[in-house]
């Protein structure tokens, strides 16, 4: 289900190996720099933002998420939260999504509907 992220995970880790963000074998043109030009850390910075993009977009995609859902007020804090989580997080599962979290967050609705009356 989640087989491509042991792949950004060494994207991140060791930046001098070509990987495809497809899996299908094509090279992002970031990572297929001649070995004898210097990566500077500007270049890295920008192909790490590209490859995030592109794993960001096709989840978007893949899932039909209407693409103004990145102008949610929700999104940046949820980005900057994954942000200072760090790699050892393990994804939300739908069992996460449907059960648990939906509770709280039903709640929380419920004690904003209740002070609101």
């Amino acid at each position: 289900m989640y087989s491509e992220a042991p792949d950004v995970e060494e994207i991140v880790l060791d930046l001098s190996r070509s990987i495809s963000i497809t899996g299908h074998g094509r090279i992002d043109p970031f990572f297929s720099k001649p070995k004898s030009q210097q990566i500077t850390l500007k270049g890295m910075v920008k192909g790490i933002m590209n490859i995030l993009s592109r794993y960001v977009g096709k989840w978007f995609y893949d899932k039909g998420i209407p693409l103004n859902a990145a102008n949610s007020p929700y999104f940046p804090p949820m980005v900057n939260v994954i942000q200072r989580a760090g790699p050892e997080v393990n994804p939300l599962t739908a069992y996460d999504l449907s059960g648990p979290i939906l509770d709280e967050e039903v709640e929380e609705v419920r004690k904003w509907i209740e002070e609101y009356k």
